[in-house]
């Protein structure tokens, strides 16, 4: 397979998997830059999303950085799921803030993979650093790919 033609799998997977994602589209996120083992979740934060100290929640932040997670290792037409995940959290988050969660594959070995995702602040700031493991489900994403 291409690059090229790796890439038009890992958005058409993108696309068919978004249309099904009605938590993500619910919450406002986008996702854009896919390419295989790679993908970017967008998020506004509004007040719906603050805690009692004012801060944007962090189940939201785990949220977003697990979406792009998602995205990320659904790239290879073989529907993939999360075997794990954990998040440190590094700055708080205000109302108003738009993050980014940019997801890169570290590593992919038969059904398994491990993938980091960086959330960042709309100024650039890291507020949060994702770590997911993933697991094939050994099931094509896209029947005609």
């Amino acid at each position: 397979m291409t690059s090229s033609d790796a890439a038009e799998v890992a958005g058409r997977c993108a696309e068919v998997m978004y249309a099904a994602d009605s938590a993500s589209q619910r919450l406002g996120i986008v996702i854009s830059d896919v390419a295989p083992g790679t993908a970017t979740a967008t998020v506004a934060v509004t007040d719906e999303m603050l805690n009692g100290q004012l801060i944007c929640h962090g189940g939201y932040v785990f949220t977003l950085a697990d979406t792009a997670f998602a995205f990320a290792c659904n790239t290879y037409n073989e529907r993939t799921v999360a075997a794990g995940a954990d998040i440190t959290f590094l700055e708080p988050v205000r109302a108003g803030a738009t993050l980014v969660a940019t997801a890169v594959e570290r590593a992919r070995r038969g059904r398994s993979g491990l993938y980091d995702v960086t959330v960042r602040a709309q100024g650039g700031a890291v507020v949060a650093e994702f770590r997911g493991r993933s697991r094939s489900l050994g099931e094509p994403f896209l029947p005609d790919a």
